[in-house]
């Protein structure tokens, strides 16, 4: 459906609420799914977070008839073959700014996607908008220490083409709880992961009981902060506004990665990244505002 066929309703102060903290909770995810990765194994992170989604969210897990379908598959994909992605990228690279900026290749799928399969359509401002911050990451990238993380970046790519599926997905789950959605995806993921795990690093899983607690405090933080605060947000969005609309609102999510990694890991950032940060966010400027001026009838 057309955003013609079916209008933009305003951004509420609750859509803004949910818009900043999606971006805060996704950008510091980075840093604990490396952590979570480094003191145990990737699968195994991966495994333990889903667990933790589902145990959070399995109050709410029911049959929504109509909907199962839907679920399942987002269960596959998000709670499964994403992570994998997502964890085995971060075990063979150094730079997470790098994959950061990587991992926002997932708007412009989005935004084709959307085009493609949902029939929307793109007014002008927006698309200067997301090319301005494309651009941004696109300066980001030619810094020398994304340089040497080719595998980690495609596999970030991967990932992000995935979370692009999974924002179509969601757009068609108008009416499902958040929190029931994400106990299916941790139901699911879990599933899928368990068995991947035990095959790719069974002295991992079998010691599972013996990390310390400041490693499942990492996992945790990814499982409750990025799946189902962080996606619970993207959901209740996507459930509100057209995938185009929403989707530029998570280009401030690379710029707090950067920006964060490069205090937690002391990687000074570099001048490049300074200007490929401030562009992104004048390019987010120029979509939050147009938007809002267009919906209230201004020019």
């Amino acid at each position: 459906m057309s955003e013609e066929a079916q209008p933009n309703r305003p951004f509420s102060g609750t859509d803004y609420i949910a818009i900043i903290v999606m971006n805060l909770m996704w950008g510091l995810n980075l840093i604990a799914v490396k952590m979570g990765v480094e003191l145990s194994e990737p699968m195994t992170a991966a495994w333990l977070r889903q667990l933790f989604v589902l145990i959070i969210c399995i109050p709410f897990l029911k049959f929504v008839p109509g909907k199962m379908r839907e679920l399942l598959a987002l269960g596959v994909l998000s709670g499964g073959m994403f992570y994998i992605a997502v964890n085995w990228s971060l075990a063979v690279s150094d730079n997470v700014a790098a994959l950061a900026i990587a991992g926002q290749l997932g708007a412009p799928f989005s935004l084709i996607l959307a085009v493609i399969v949902l029939k929307e359509r793109i007014a002008a401002y927006r698309i200067a908008g997301m090319a301005l911050s494309f651009v941004g990451v696109v300066l980001l990238v030619f810094d020398p220490k994304a340089v040497g993380e080719e595998l980690g970046i495609a596999l970030t790519v991967v990932a992000s083409l995935l979370w692009a599926i999974c924002s179509l997905i969601q757009r068609r789950m108008q009416g499902v709880p958040v929190l029931t959605i994400y106990a299916w995806v941790g139901l699911v993921g879990a599933s899928i992961l368990l068995p991947v795990a035990f095959a790719t690093e069974p002295d991992a899983m079998r010691q599972v009981h013996s990390l310390p607690l400041s490693t499942f405090g990492w996992i945790l933080f990814s499982a409750l902060g990025s799946t189902v605060i962080g996606q619970g947000c993207m959901s209740y969005l996507i459930q509100r506004h057209p995938v185009s609309t929403v989707v530029p609102m998570t280009l401030a999510t690379p710029v707090i990665s950067v920006i964060a990694a490069a205090y937690w890991f002391e990687r000074p950032l570099t001048p490049v990244t300074i200007a490929g940060g401030l562009i992104v966010l004048a390019g987010i400027a120029i979509v939050t505002i147009r938007t809002a001026n267009a919906r209230e009838g201004k020019q």
